[in-house]
This record gives structure tokens, sequence and C-alpha cells, in this order.
């Protein structure tokens, strides 16, 4: 544990800002309070925080509670918060599960930072049954408290808690996602029509194809690859992207309402479109053989998959078949091996293979980043029940397709800055230098250098990620250097795009889904002289601003998205418990290890408490627990076999423990021991570099 200091020192560049509101978490072993940023939708784990009340009358406070704190960092990413107000917790409203028991009725919240269930009085109920989901408002303390618990009246109720379909929409509630339409915009969407030929390019007749996944509904991007004559080796490629902005004009109910949503939201059982599906799944979904209207870009790259030059078009389309990654994979396959007949599609389908392996030689010559991380995939039966989850299979198809789309958005990133237009850049700044310090610390433990004094560009940690690959170490990395990265996000001023290697970057090529690609649309055909539907917003605050709400609303949806995927996985391993799985540490903090399961890629908490072998402390430096007594140390990317505790759908948290390593009573093994076995590290820890250990390393 951090040295406590006589007071906080500031850093700017930590990432926190010097106050903010905290979540008491858990009180450690020797009575003090950590606790975490309410505010915090990264994805790596947030910073360790020391609650310091010094004993100030009015702050008795307990796991759960929220204050408002001043905060400053007391040692690598460790800080120390000293409350300024107490905060009124929990808030107004809240979604919970009503049950029914000898005490009368009570509501189990289904957020995690929830501690407490609350008290629901019969006639407060709503006429909800036991067992069922609902949105409650929490009533004034005058009302309660019972047994030391506030007291909610219901407002809304929302089906059964065993219906997993429940699932994504105790997430739309708590993450306040809008997901019904105003009047006025379904009428918009529901007067659309076909899009004239005049004043458009007639691309009807150019062979483009889409190529999505099975479970797709919309389609809002077609593709097209044919050998460069005037290019030995080069191609001719044609993205078309589904011209939205002539449905949604700047300043419609119907744009209002995607600005104010900024993107779809997709659940493993429903989508939360940005647009009514009058739009998003007929009149702007590239369906096969069905008239589109499409703004498209045509691109001749060279051999080395470097862009020669581009041109922008709106146009008419009509897509001329709906290909699935997977048949386009299997198709080639089989090709190559002798096992089908080539057909005319093929011939397509081979073109957009070679586009692609040139594209592809352009990225690894820039060094776009080469993470390896693994995506859930949940599926389900027609009744909402999880078949199965695993990881989503990463094929050349969708690599093909996603090296197409960015060389789209580059052009339009080009385009704009060469018509001298306001952009909405999709910016992925330089790592902070204190991520990359930690990044250091743990690549240090596995033998890996990262040099000091340059500066780390994406090929840097390519290389590192290629030494590693097939290795027992290679997600630990994976996942350390991603958690080093900074937040992508939209922004009208230019930071370059650090992930993809490229000098400047804008999302183009799904306007159906994001917003941010429709204000890159309608800035295109303003730009272009395209005809109705362009528009380029003049106040470079308010595009600031919107930049800032549109990103806002994208971690809002990627926030959303883990809860439900979370909760279908809790409630796939909820007849499970007490099995064994394979588990590697995914994280470390004062409350305990977050480990990530082998075959599922779900994650759970081993809490400290559970470790009882020994009394362990929490190194934030190193990013490791060390026990007191033995010196058995926990730390990132270790291997471990876990047993499943407990699994709370509703939460969508899993509880596991660590399954012992010998028999009880047995001296731990000497490989066991850590810098200083059986010295307390609070009195006299040895301060100079941990030895390297000998043998195999825990990883």
């Amino acid at each position: 544990m951090a040295k406590k200091p006589s007071g906080p020192r500031t850093n700017s560049s930590s990432g926190l800002p010097p106050v903010t509101i905290i979540e008491v978490t858990a009180i450690d072993s020797d009575g003090d309070l950590v606790g975490r940023p309410v505010s915090w939708d990264r994805d790596d784990a947030p910073p360790d925080i020391l609650i310091v009340t010094g004993g100030r009358r009015g702050f008795a406070l307990r796991p759960g509670d929220r204050v408002l704190a001043r905060l400053g960092m007391v040692g690598d990413g460790v800080y120390e918060a000293r409350p300024m107000h107490k905060l009124d917790w929990p808030p107004s409203h809240i979604f919970g599960v009503y049950e029914l028991g000898a005490q009368g009725g009570r509501l189990k919240p289904t957020s995690k930072k929830a501690r407490k269930d609350f008290v629901l009085h019969k006639k407060d109920s709503g006429g909800a049954e036991p067992g069922e989901l609902v949105r409650a408002q929490v009533l004034p303390s005058a009302r309660g408290p019972r047994l030391g618990l506030r007291a909610v009246k219901v407002l809304e109720r929302l089906g059964p808690v065993d219906d997993p379909r429940g699932f994504s929409m105790i997430a739309i509630h708590e993450h306040e996602i809008p997901f019904e339409f105003p009047e006025e915009a379904f009428a918009e969407a529901g007067a659309a029509g076909p899009a004239p030929l005049e004043g458009r390019e007639d691309f009807r007749d150019l062979p483009l194809v889409t190529i999505d996944g099975a479970d797709a509904r919309d389609f809002d991007d077609a593709v097209f690859a044919e050998p460069d004559p005037e290019n030995p080796g080069g191609w001719h490629l044609v993205v078309a992207i589904a011209d939205v902005a002539h449905y949604v004009r700047p300043g419609s109910a119907l744009d209002q309402e995607a600005q104010r949503r900024g993107n779809s939201v997709y659940f493993p059982d429903r989508v939360v479109p940005m647009l009514p599906e009058a739009l998003s799944n007929e009149w702007c979904s590239l369906k096969p053989d069905e008239e589109r209207a499409a703004l498209a870009v045509h691109l001749w790259v060279d051999a080395q998959g470097n862009t020669l030059r581009h041109r922008f078009a709106r146009g008419l389309m009509r897509s001329h078949a709906r290909l699935t990654y997977e048949q386009v994979e299997d198709r080639r396959k089989a090709l190559a091996a002798g096992k089908l007949e080539p057909e005319p599609l093929d011939r397509r389908i081979k073109a957009l293979y070679g586009a692609y392996e040139a594209l592809d030689r352009a990225r690894r010559q820039r060094g776009a980043l080469e993470l390896d991380l693994p995506e859930r995939k949940v599926e389900l039966d027609d009744k909402g029940r999880v078949l199965s989850i695993g990881e989503r299979p990463r094929l050349e198809s969708h690599c093909l397709i996603e090296e197409f789309m960015i060389a789209a958005n580059v052009a339009a990133a080009e385009e704009l800055e060469r018509l001298r237009l306001p952009c909405m850049y999709r910016v992925h700044d330089t790592p902070d230098p204190a991520k990359l310090e930690a990044l250091r610390q743990v690549l240090e433990s596995l033998d890996l250098r990262l040099p000091k004094g340059q500066v780390v560009r994406s090929k840097t940690l390519n290389g590192l990620l290629a030494k590693v690959k097939g290795q027992p170490a290679a997600p630990l990395v994976n996942m350390m250097i991603l958690r080093s990265q900074s937040q992508a996000a939209y922004a009208p001023g230019n930071l370059g795009h650090f992930g993809l290697s490229l000098r400047r970057y804008a999302h183009f090529t799904s306007p159906i889904r994001r917003y941010a690609d429709l204000l890159v649309h309608r800035a295109l055909i303003k730009g272009l002289g395209f005809g109705q539907g362009g528009w380029v917003m003049s106040e470079a605050e308010e595009f600031t601003a919107l930049g800032e709400s549109i990103s806002r609303c994208e971690r809002r949806a990627i926030a959303a998205e883990r809860d439900v995927v979370d909760r279908f996985t809790a409630a796939f391993l909820a007849d499970r418990i007490g099995e064994t799985f394979s588990a590697r540490v995914s994280g470390l903090t004062r409350a305990g290890l977050f480990v990530t399961l082998a075959d599922s890629g779900a994650d759970g908490l081993i809490p400290l408490s559970f470790l009882q072998d020994d009394r362990y402390d929490f190194d934030p430096a190193e990013m490791i627990l060390e026990g007191r007594r033995w010196g058995r140390i926990y730390r990132l990317g270790m291997s471990l076999q876990v047993r499943l505790v407990e699994a709370t759908p509703v939460t969508g948290g899993l509880i596991m423990e660590p399954l012992p390593e010998q028999e009880p009573g047995a001296t731990p093994p000497a490989h066991g021991r850590g810098r200083k076995a059986g010295k307390n590290p609070r009195k006299g820890r040895n301060k100079g570099p941990k030895p390297r250990q000998t043998g195999k390393k825990r990883r």
C-alpha cells in the first residue's frame, strides 16, 4: 500500500481532474477507505484512490457512499482523495428486481455499483409482481428508512427478470439511451421514397456487392475492385455508401434525434438504431437488386497500396449481391483448393482480395497497430436464451472490408482539407507518458524493453507484440498495450490517428449508424456542389461541442453494450456454479483480482477476502498483490484455476475463488516466495529492484 504523505501533489497528465466524484468501494485490511472515480468509461482499470477523511465529523463513510473530493497523486497511478462534500446517493431513479420476503418488499438494484437493497412497500409497487424488473424513484428519507434502507416507488414495469430479453432494456434505461423516436421523426422517415436519378451519376451497372455479417439487417457500404490497366499491379476501387444526407436534412426532426442519439447501439438481441427502420433498414440500406442513393469514392492505388488519386461522386446504385464474410472466405478457399468451378462472381471476389492485399502492404509499411484482442460473441435462440459464448472469429474477409473502409475514410478527410472545409476528424492521440511508464514496468517483468527517452510509435509496439505472439504472455501484452492507448474521439481539430498510423482520418463509411459520418457526407456534398442535403457548421465552438457530444454518445454505447454482454454471460454461467475454469489475471486492485475466463472471455472478480492463505498488499507500481507472510505474488497475465462461486445475471456480476495450489497447511514452495518471504512490507520493504524469478515465470 502506498505510504500516506502529508498532502497530495497534483499531476496534470494523470487523467483525472483535481476535483471529482469518488465512490467508496472497499475498506482494506488496514481499515483504510479505497475508492474509484464514478466517471470512468475507459477500457483500462481505474486508478486506485486512497480516501483520507482526517477524522472530520460528518464524514463517516462506508462502501457505496459517494463524495466530491479533491485529488492529488501520491505515487505511480495512485491518488489520494480528500472529501469536500458527501453526495446524495443513490440517484433519484434506479432499476432493480422486486422481491417479496418475510420482512416485506425489497428492490434489488441491477447496478453493480449499488451496495444495498431498497424497501419497496406494496402500496408503492405499482402492481408489480415479485420477480419483475422495474424502474423506481428513490423516495425522500422521510418515507424510510427501515433497517437502514431507503424506500422506492415503482414508476415502470419492465417484465420478468428471468427473461433474458430484459437485459438490454436494463442497459437502455440505466445508460439513458433514447430508444423511442418522436412522432415527427417517424413521420419524416415514413414519407421517404426512392431518390431520383436526375443530378446523379448512374452506378447501377457497376457490379458493387455488400459484404456483412450473416445477422446484419442494414447494409450501408458496397465495394468493387478491378485491375487498373494504366497502373501495372495497381487497382481501381469503389466504395459506395448509403446517401443518408439525402433523407436526413439539417435541422429536421430526424436530424435532431440522430444527433441526440449519436450512434446506433448493438446488443445481442436487438439494435437501438440512430435512424428509424424505414430508413436504416429500407431506403438507406443497400439491398440487392434495389435502386439506392449513394455517395461513392473512386480510389486508384498502386501495387504497394498507396493511393494515387481519388474522386467522389453522388449517384444511384444497385447492389449486385448480398454476401457474408463467411461466404466470401469459404468460397475463396474452396476455389484455391480446386473444389469449386469458378463463376462470374468469383472474378469479382478475386479482384477484391487483390486490392486488399495491396492495401494491406501499405498498412504494414506504415506500421498500424496490430493488436490481437478477441471479441466475445453471444449466440441466442429464438427465445433470447444463450446458446453459446465464445470468441468472434476474425476472418481475412473482415480485414478486406476494414481496409477498404479505411482507404475511403482517409480520402474523405483529404478531400475536405483540399476544399478547406471543416471536418469532423476521428482522432487518436499518442499514448500518455504516465501510461507508457506503467506499460514499461509491466514489460520489464516479462524481459521486454520499451526504451525511454524516445518517441513511441505504433511500429515500436508492434515489435513487442511480434516478440510475444503465440506465447503465454501474448494476451497480457496485448491488453496492456491497449490500456496504454489514448481514447479515440471525434473533434474538428486534426491530431492524426496513432493506432492506424495515419496523419488524417475521418469517418465516412457508416452514416446510417454514426452521426459523425453524416456530418462528413454533408460537408462533401456542400463542397463538391452535389446538390441538396449539404451543410457545413460555421461556428467553431459549436462544432467542437458537437464532437464532444457524439464522443460521449459513443462511450455510452460501448459501456451499455459491454454491460449487456456481461449479463448474458452471467445468465449463461448461472447453472455452472461450483465448476472450475482456466483463467488469467486481467486486473489488480485493493479489492481483489479481476480475471478473464479462457473459454468464454467472461470477466469476474476474486475478492481479496477470498485469498485466505495470507494477507495481501497491493503494489500499484509493479501492479502485483503480494502476501505478507509467504510472499506469494499475483500479477497481471498470471494463469490460474478458479471456481465459479456466484453468477448474478441481473447485474452481470461473476464472483470467483482461486483453487488452492497445495494441501492446506503445507509449506509454500520456494518459487512462490516473493522479494522478502515472511517480511511485512510495511516494515521495511526492499526498495531495490525486484530480483528476476528463476525457472518458469508466472504470467
